[in-house]
């Protein structure tokens, strides 16, 4: 079987002008980066949105396993599908990050005949967007350490500064620095910390601003620490919101790339959705709404995360509400949270499919509440046998759901068409998109509304550190944000070995992190990390490179 990067290596990317023709666009209304990707600069966006809205389509999936689900790949394969079937479908997605890429997981442009390319460039360095946030966010840095070098007007307290640097790219040596050693002239000597690009703040802003004007606002508004009275500085305090927005004048317009099947693919931003928001920018997200018929966006990890701070945080900042949802899954996933080893995995096992189908039970009744259709598209693997196939189509079908089988790692849009004639059915129906909580909640009240109806937990509990934070929030008066738990994409629960549907357990919370350039609050359960490590054998082992310039080993 060919590899990802060989099937996109073979591929013949039709010119970018070519794709923006597909979108209305001309050659003078988009900036290309080479031949085969170019930016949708603001007025160009703002051409886009005189243009009627098409019908928004979410696609999310069960949680995580080291079997596969395939959401990426599914939402490029739904997509090609729909303009197989003559209906125009344009593509919304995150950008990947070196983490991954560099780490475990591997790239993030869909797999097989179901992709975005140029494939390497887009996992890589792309257009250069988290370069240009990694710099602003250390900018941010560079010049809150000068502040205190230069005299401190602020009075600052350099142990209650909350801005981290950021790298994109794990390394666990980061997580916690000592900076300032040795001489006077080194500047204050202090304890910092990195976090991965997709964590930070600057990431959520990007994703969440509406244009320049409201960048600039969005870090204005970045509180970076407070006083030795305790009193929160910002950065409007520091006035240097217009250098960091002229770092990111370039990186806040989205990208234009193609599938393998040259389906228009806008692909911007990428937080991940474990310890971030998870979803790609809205200026993509819009764009893509006003240049098709179907917008196809997809949320990070499952439903439970990616899928829960679409709903709750970005909806209510796009013109519309989705109008479907799309759960993945595969039957080995599903097996794995069965408790079928995974070594085991290729062996046909009904009662682990059964008793792991609660996982997939869980998050379609989770997408249901939120009064959207909901449909599933069971993602087929090679291994997977026909007993196995009926029994998930039937217990899918005894929740009232309606499945289709999609093939599209192997078949490219071709594998999606039941999928695209269930996804433009389920748009037809009612959708009245009901918000999980109200931002005038109370934060113990939308912290304990997402862990019992989402994550099926009994309770909430605050460490004594997230307590005082507490306070500090309804101190300030800022209460009145959504919330973005942060915790492990393995399980409902915060506690990543909890697979299936656990219930009943008490949630964690031992952080509550204001991000009020983003607009919310995050809160840290369990053990997450923003700073995550590589594994013994990192994907970077297996990239190489020849002297023709071609790339192997990037998945």
């Amino acid at each position: 079987m060919k590899t990802d990067i060989a099937i996109a290596q073979a591929n013949q990317a039709a010119p970018i002008e070519t794709i923006a023709a597909k979108l209305g666009l001309t050659a003078a209304e988009i900036e290309p980066y080479g031949h085969d990707k170019a930016k949708l600069p603001g007025a160009t966006l703002a051409k886009l949105r005189q243009r009627p809205l098409g019908k928004l389509v979410l696609v999310t999936s069960i949680n995580p396993t080291p079997a596969g689900e395939g959401k990426s790949t599914v939402t490029v394969g739904l997509a090609d599908a729909l303009n197989q079937s003559h209906h125009s479908a344009v593509i919304a997605l995150r950008e990947p990050s070196l983490g991954p890429v560099m780490g475990m997981k591997g790239g993030a442009t869909g797999g097989g005949y179901a992709q975005v390319v140029p494939m390497a460039d887009i996992n890589l360095h792309f257009t250069g967007d988290m370069h240009a946030l990694t710099a602003a966010n250390n900018t941010l840095a560079a010049l809150i350490d000068n502040h205190l070098h230069q005299g401190n007007q602020l009075n600052l307290d350099p142990k209650r500064i909350r801005w981290p640097r950021a790298l994109d790219i794990n390394d666990r040596a980061l997580r916690e620095t000592i900076i300032g050693l040795g001489k006077p002239a080194n500047g204050q000597m202090r304890s910092a910390s990195f976090q991965i690009t997709v964590a930070s703040e600057m990431m959520a802003i990007l994703c969440l601003a509406h244009d320049l004007t409201d960048l600039k606002k969005r870090l204005n508004q970045i509180l970076i620490g407070y006083t030795y009275q305790r009193q929160p500085v910002f950065v409007a305090d520091l006035g240097v919101a217009g250098a960091l927005t002229v770092l990111l004048k370039d990186a806040l317009w989205p990208n234009l790339v193609q599938t393998l099947e040259q389906t228009p693919a806008i692909i911007h931003g990428g937080p991940f959705a474990n310890i971030a928001h998870g979803c790609n920018s809205i200026l993509a997200t819009e764009a893509a709404l006003h240049a098709g018929e179907y917008a196809i966006t997809e949320a990070g990890f499952g439903a439970d995360l990616g899928a829960e701070k679409f709903l709750d945080i970005v909806t209510p900042q796009l013109p519309k509400a989705p109008d479907v949802i799309v759960v993945v899954a595969t039957i080995r996933a599903l097996k794995y949270n069965g408790g079928q080893p995974l070594a085991d995995l290729d062996h046909e096992n009904l009662a682990a499919l059964r008793q792991g189908y609660q996982n997939l039970q869980r998050h379609l009744r989770n997408m249901q509440r939120y009064q959207i259709p909901v449909v599933a598209s069971i993602n087929q693997f090679a291994t997977d046998t026909s007993a196995e196939l009926t029994l998930l189509q039937d217990l899918i079908a005894a929740d009232h759901v309606d499945s289709a089988l999609t093939s599209v790692f192997a078949d490219g849009g071709k594998g999606g068409l039941a999928l695209a004639d269930l996804v433009v059915t389920a748009a037809q129906r009612p959708a009245t998109y009901q918000r999980l909580y109200q931002d005038s909640a109370d934060v113990v009240t939308k912290l304990t509304t997402i862990a019992q109806k989402i994550y099926g937990a009994a309770a909430v509990e605050l460490t004594p550190t997230a307590q005082r934070q507490l306070r500090q929030l309804r101190k300030f008066g800022w209460e009145n944000l959504p919330v973005c738990i942060a915790k492990t994409q393995y399980s409902f629960s915060d506690d990543p070995k909890a697979l299936g549907a656990p219930s009943g357990f008490t949630l964690t919370i031992r952080e509550l992190i204001p991000k009020l350039g983003a607009g919310f609050i995050v809160a840290m359960a369990g053990n997450i990390l923003t700073m995550p490590g590589l594994p013994a054998h990192p994907a970077a082992e297996k990239i190489d490179i020849d002297a023709d310039g071609q790339i192997t080993g990037l998945s």
